[in-house]
């Protein structure tokens, strides 16, 4: 996987289809869930990619507050 951010996780569900979660957990308070897909080509799309960092940053910059 592209890296989205330091810590960030993908699982991988195979349930007919191929789906990608990508998410955090290194933080004490929750798991944060940043993105879930169906993957329809053996890369990733870099709309899914961009659209997990875009919300890792946003994540990251409520956490400061």
């Amino acid at each position: 996987m592209v890296p989205v951010g330091p810590g960030i996780q993908e699982l991988r569900v195979q349930a007919g289809a191929a789906f990608r979660v990508i998410y955090i957990a290194t933080m004490a308070e929750a798991v944060y869930v940043l993105h879930a897909f169906e993957k329809k080509s053996r890369k990733s799309a870099k709309h899914e990619i961009d659209l997990a960092r875009a919300r890792f940053k946003i994540l990251m910059q409520e956490r400061r507050r």
